[in-house]
């Protein structure tokens, strides 16, 4: 039987499964324990993060007035680390291609009814340019697993035509990656394209469950998928990130899971994840979330939002639009850093009719326009973000974290933030989002703290004003 050892570049001995399942008995044991779940909360205080075990005390506290301070204490961290910027990208589906079996997934390889794509080059400058004139600057690329119709190849030249198009004044400047496991080689491979962040999905950290719901193709082996990171890392790619698909399995394995996941990166490589993502299952061509019973509500969602930031809180957390409106608008606070906006989950989605294609990977729950929703973040007084500096700098992996750890992140981000907002206003907002993004954004630079940057960043807007683009520090 494998031991827990979070420095094991084994995947059952980093996320171990008897470790995960004497945690879930621990945290049941101290839901009511209020003594140890205080001294939880004030060694978290210091933002030092908290080991897979203290996070899932926190999860199960049943302690209301413990909760509440769980909750504030989420928001003042996420406030510290993060400020009040919202990073926003899109998603952009390469090919629908599948040999996996997931089921899921609406691309598994049995599914007979969906239409199957891979785009051109063509078509994706088409789509890039349709990204562009939204107002895009970040995207994450994402395609099914086949390796004859969707070879590694073909997503290395697919990121250079991407990069490559400047339409107007649009450009995107940072292509984060969301492909199947792979080689270390073929990490070097992504690296040498200039990649930002490489994401891939857990979807469950539970062994046999994880098996079960891949029961064919490459994706069924759970070590190789689950050690995906590691192989990224060795590879060069220093900002990875991690998530499971609540509702496949218990939240609370699931949950310890992802923790044990960022410890283990953490002391192999020294640098966590640089996002967390926390989607949930939704309804697709022929899947049915109702199917699977571990799905998981509004209350349970928040807080495990609100544990995840106290237990990583300098790691950025990505909400989707497979959440709603509300449901984004109840979480923004907690922790999250990044949300995808006007997104098309199709093949072709966004430079045709996504209705007539009926290659969805999910429905989405969210269908404002990109303008809809910056101006909704304007008016909840968070700062739309379109930032990629960090990246283009080569602030990445742990001199990313270090610039976090360190306090620095509003002297960078929050200006970045802001020129980029402006950039955005001049050239794609609706009169009325730039009338209150102009607003905020000279409410806003008052409050960068110093003052030299403050008085560059008022330079800088008026620059961006009289046409300059992509200025940044």
């Amino acid at each position: 039987m494998a031991k827990y050892d979070v420095n094991s570049p084994n995947a059952e001995e980093f996320i171990n499964h008897e470790e995960i399942l004497e945690t879930i008995k621990f945290g049941r044991k101290n839901a009511d324990n209020r003594k140890l779940i205080l001294e939880i909360l004030e060694k978290a205080k210091k933002a030092k993060g908290l080991s897979h075990r203290e996070a899932f005390v926190l999860l199960s506290c049943n302690q209301k007035d413990l909760n509440d301070e769980i909750i504030k204490l989420a928001k003042e961290l996420k406030l510290r680390f993060y400020g009040k910027r919202i990073v926003l990208f899109a998603p952009l589906y390469l090919s629908n291609y599948c040999i996996n079996g997931c089921v899921y997934c609406p691309y598994h390889a049995k599914n007979k009814t969906i239409p199957r794509r891979k785009l051109t080059q063509d078509e994706i400058k088409k789509e890039v340019i349709a990204l562009q004139d939204m107002g895009h600057k970040r995207l994450a690329l994402e395609t099914g697993e086949d390796p004859n119709m969707c070879p590694i190849d073909y997503v290395l030249e697919s990121i250079k035509t991407i990069y490559s198009i400047h339409h107007k004044n649009g450009d995107i400047r940072r292509v984060n990656v969301n492909i199947a496991a792979t080689t270390v080689e073929n990490y070097k491979k992504l690296k040498d394209v200039g990649i930002g962040t490489y994401i891939l999905f857990q979807e469950t950290y539970h062994k046999e469950n994880y098996e079960k719901l891949h029961p064919t193709g490459p994706k069924h082996n759970y070590n190789y998928h689950t050690e995906a990171m590691d192989r990224a890392q060795l590879g060069g790619i220093d900002d990875v990130g991690c998530g499971v698909l609540f509702g496949l399995n218990n939240y609370e394995y699931d949950f310890i899971g992802l923790m044990m996941h960022a410890e283990h990166l953490e002391a192999r490589f020294g640098v966590g994840p640089h996002t967390i993502s926390v989607p949930r299952i939704r309804p697709a061509d022929d899947i049915d979330p109702d199917e699977f019973d571990n799905s998981i509500d509004d209350k349970i969602f928040k807080k495990i939002i609100a544990c995840i930031r106290i237990t990583a809180p300098y790691t950025g957390m990505i909400i989707s639009t497979r959440e709603s409106q509300e449901t984004r608008k109840k979480v923004l606070d907690l922790g999250i850093s990044q949300i995808s906006g006007a997104s098309k989950t199709s093949v072709g989605g966004y430079s045709e009719n996504e209705d007539s294609s009926g290659s969805e990977q999910f429905d989405i729950s969210d269908n404002r326009t990109l303008d809809e929703v910056v101006n909704w973040l304007i008016d909840m007084n968070h700062i739309p973000s379109f930032c990629t500096a960090c990246y283009r700098a080569g602030r990445t992996g742990d001199r990313f974290m270090s610039l976090v750890k360190k306090g620095q992140i509003g002297n960078i981000c929050a200006p970045n933030a802001m020129m980029t907002l402006q950039e955005y206003l001049m050239d794609y907002a609706s009169e009325d989002t730039r009338r209150k993004g102009e607003l905020l954004i000279n409410k806003e630079i008052e409050n960068i703290k110093r003052e030299d940057i403050r008085e560059k960043t008022k330079q800088w807007i008026k620059e961006i004003k009289n046409g300059r683009r992509d200025i940044r520090i």
